[in-house]
């Protein structure tokens, strides 16, 4: 099978952003799955667009997608994302969106169809921290996440989607009191997962 792996830009001031460092580390292919990637924008207006043209030149059958979660000490795949934006922050563009949906008209939320039990499971047979989480917030991750599971549903029912939030690096949690979890533990768990989808479609 073919899976394609995405994370994003950094953001918020960061000089990095631990998950298209992680998604740029893992092998081209981990098991019986080839992986291909695309860094995406955190950009609510240009995300989802890049997706989808790399979606396009990829024909994959399986769609994992990265962001980073700072404040948590666990790789977390997300079970549901919903149909809101609702920015704290300025995404990289400068847009703040409040209280706007993702898809106007849309399903209020939709359910990974990754593993999301499977991969967390694997994670932590990896040796690595891994819990399964019910919020993948409402900023670009979330925006992405019910982006890629809309197009998926519409258009392309076959291929399976999800997110997966990472944690801070320890040079980025320095002097944030924050969890961090080294680059080289995330791109173990992350090849875990990723293994863990690929049996799962076997």
């Amino acid at each position: 099978m073919k899976l394609l792996l995405t994370g994003f830009e950094p953001f918020d001031g960061e000089d990095v952003n631990p998950s298209w460092l992680a998604a740029e580390r893992v092998p081209d292919r981990v098991g019986d799955v080839d992986i291909v990637k695309a860094r995406i924008p955190t950009s609510f207006a240009r995300s989802l667009d890049v997706l989808r043209a790399a979606m396009a030149r990829e024909a994959p059958d399986a769609v994992l997608c990265l962001g980073q979660a700072g404040g948590r000490s666990a790789m977390t795949p997300e079970r549901v994302a919903v149909n809101v934006d609702d920015a704290r922050i300025p995404d990289n563009d400068g847009a703040q969106p409040v209280d706007e949906p993702v898809v106007p008209g849309g399903p209020a939320a939709y359910f990974a169809t990754l593993p999301v039990k499977a991969m967390v499971r694997a994670i932590r047979e990896a040796g690595v921290p891994a819990e399964l989480s019910n919020t993948a917030g409402t900023f670009v991750c979330n925006h992405l996440m019910y982006g890629l599971l809309h197009i998926l549903a519409a258009e392309r029912p076959a291929v399976l989607g999800g997110f997966m939030h990472v944690p801070y690096l320890p040079e980025q949690a320095a002097g944030k009191d924050a969890p961090s979890l080294p680059l080289d533990g995330i791109v173990r768990g992350l090849e875990a997962a990723i293994a863990a989808i690929g049996d799962d479609v076997k």
